[in-house]
């Protein structure tokens, strides 16, 4: 049962935004999780044909250990446990949803640590196919035996009639900090979704590790374009964009670097997003040195670029109308200090027109999940619900001081620079998890699933336990939820 406090904290906050409505908004469910935690974010889609979207989310016990619930589905209606599949070490990255069973419903594609990627029935569970590392003598493939991140999808390109997948793998989490040894260039992957058969590959352009997920989009010229980046938390990169082609040639050496980073790596993906209105996908990506770039998909020159100086970033950008003029407008937030003694947070929002920031506070603490974004108002300027932690930020990420926290899930509405809490609750935590908002039972109101992290001891990446919760709320969804998700509600960066 929720306690009293919190119940306050749901109805008075929510009724606040949503005004006055018909429909209450309350806990629709929660469900707790033992032993495990998350650094993936929900995502959505019918898996048990009930007509209500159902939650699926990779999880894990501690790093390195195998678990049996690496990926879990909660039924939508009722949050109770659909299927659970194993995993020999966290699933840390987000669903991607396709039928390839041709059975009416979602399978799942999903990745993590330790060379895991995963093709899952939606419908029960099993594996459909998963990743097998056997290419130690190949020149490409044999360094794609590390961590997979997020994928996306690509149009048909095995001629099997159905869409295929492009993957990230690399990123060795045993090398050590500061250090060039051990670290092995990222391979970017085309896979079959059938069967999981790679069908091209190549590694970075420039021998650098690779964490961020690539993204694609095709150009009102028919070209179709990827974007990925190099580098890490203390390792120089690149951002880069090539044509598809040129993977499929295995030719990644004619990407073209649009933008570097000195000491710090591109880890947050890009977002694609037309905002000189050229009919043109724009780019907009932060680097993990807080530098910001906008930069032309017509010609790749620079738009307009900002830096927010002593700060780091593995946070990618949430897209919404902010401001209240036709461009879109970004927002993310980012550390103060160096990982992994950051020392607090800052909330960032752009002016997408100019990339001046109109919007910037400090709440809370350290913490690595991308905020959700809708009208929650209906004023016609979105607000951004997101996820925060509040404790001592001067400890530092991995202090082993005594650690009192409380996670707060809020909402930031920009057109009168106010915060309203959503949900709070102590001795719990969410440093990687962005939330979810949709209608989930078709009822047009406006559903929020969130994840919080039972945190007893000091050690903020340790998992103990957590709890997924969907509320169920009094707003109407009057337009489509377009960032409803990690990497917006298609999963795949781009904004349309």
């Amino acid at each position: 049962m929720m306690t009293y406090r919190i119940l306050i904290a749901l109805f008075s906050s929510l009724f606040i935004l949503a005004g006055c409505s018909s429909k209450k908004t309350e806990l629709a469910w929660k469900k707790s999780l033992a032993r495990i935690g998350s650094q993936s974010s929900p995502k959505a889609t019918d898996l048990n044909k009930d007509g209500v979207l159902d939650i699926v989310l990779g999880a894990g016990e501690n790093e390195y250990m195998r678990t049996a619930r690496g990926i879990i589905a909660l039924d939508g209606k009722t949050g109770e446990l659909l299927w659970s599949h194993p995993a020999i070490d966290q699933v840390y990255g987000s669903a991607t949803f396709l039928d390839i069973n041709k059975d009416g419903i979602n399978d799942i594609f999903i990745g993590g640590r330790s060379n895991q990627f995963y093709a899952i029935n939606g419908s029960d569970g099993k594996t459909i196919w998963n990743w097998e590392f056997n290419y130690e003598d190949d020149p490409i493939l044999k360094y794609a035996r590390y961590n997979f991140h997020n994928s996306v999808l690509l149009p048909d390109q095995d001629e099997d009639g159905l869409q295929d997948l492009l993957v990230q793998c690399g990123g060795n989490s045993k090398a050590e900090p500061n250090s060039s040894l051990d670290r092995f260039p990222g391979v970017l992957m085309i896979l079959s979704s059938s069967t999981g058969k790679v069908i091209a590959a190549d590694t970075m352009p420039d021998g650098k590790e690779s964490y961020m997920p690539p993204i694609y989009f095709k150009q009102p010229d028919g070209k179709e374009k990827i974007v990925f980046g190099t580098g890490g938390e203390t390792i120089s990169g690149n951002l880069y964009l090539a044509d598809l082609q040129d993977l499929k040639n295995t030719k990644l050496s004619n990407s073209q670097i649009i933008a570097s980073e000195t000491d710090h790596g591109f880890i947050a993906p890009t977002v694609a997003v037309d905002i000189n209105a050229d009919g043109f996908q724009d780019l907009v990506a932060i680097s993990h040195g807080s530098s910001i770039f906008a930069i032309s998909g017509k010609d790749q020159t620079i738009l307009w670029q900002q830096k927010v100086e002593n700060t780091e970033s593995s946070n990618g950008f949430s897209i919404g109308n902010f401001t209240g003029d036709e461009t879109p407008d970004f927002f993310t937030f980012v550390s103060k200090g160096v990982w992994p003694q950051s020392k607090g947070s800052v909330q960032i929002m752009l002016d997408g027109k100019t990339g001046e920031i109109a919007y910037s506070n400090s709440l809370g603490c350290t913490g690595f999940s991308s905020p959700s974004i809708y009208d929650l108002t209906h004023d016609g300027i979105d607000e951004a619900i997101l996820s925060i932690n509040e404790y001592d930020c001067d400890r530092g990420f991995t202090s082993e001081d005594e650690l009192e926290v409380t996670n707060r899930l809020i909402a930031i509405d920009f057109s009168n620079k106010s915060i309203q809490t959503i949900d709070q609750q102590a001795r719990f935590k969410n440093i990687f998890s962005t939330p979810y908002l949709g209608d989930m039972d078709g009822d047009n109101y406006l559903d929020i699933v969130y994840c919080q992290y039972f945190s007893p001891t000091a050690n903020l990446l340790a998992f103990f336990g957590m709890e997924v919760k969907r509320i169920s709320t009094g707003i109407k969804v009057k337009d489509p939820v377009k960032w409803g998700a990690y990497m917006g509600s298609d999963g795949n960066g781009v904004w349309k």
